[in-house]
């Protein structure tokens, strides 16, 4: 498994809303949600890390 690393991350209170109620509707963490999304979107832009490998 890949070492984790903390960072503070400022975000709009709205948006930061929506994420957590789609965390909630898919059974995740927010913090889970936002590294899924962040997953999701470098495996879609092709800038995924070829030695990673999220779940999905």
């Amino acid at each position: 498994m890949a070492k984790k690393k903390a960072f503070a991350l400022r975000i709009d209170e709205d948006l930061l809303k929506a994420i957590e109620k789609w965390a909630a509707d898919e059974f995740r963490s927010t913090n889970g949600q936002l590294e899924w999304m962040l997953n999701k979107s470098l495996k879609d832009a092709k800038r995924l890390p070829k030695n990673q490998n999220p779940e999905e």
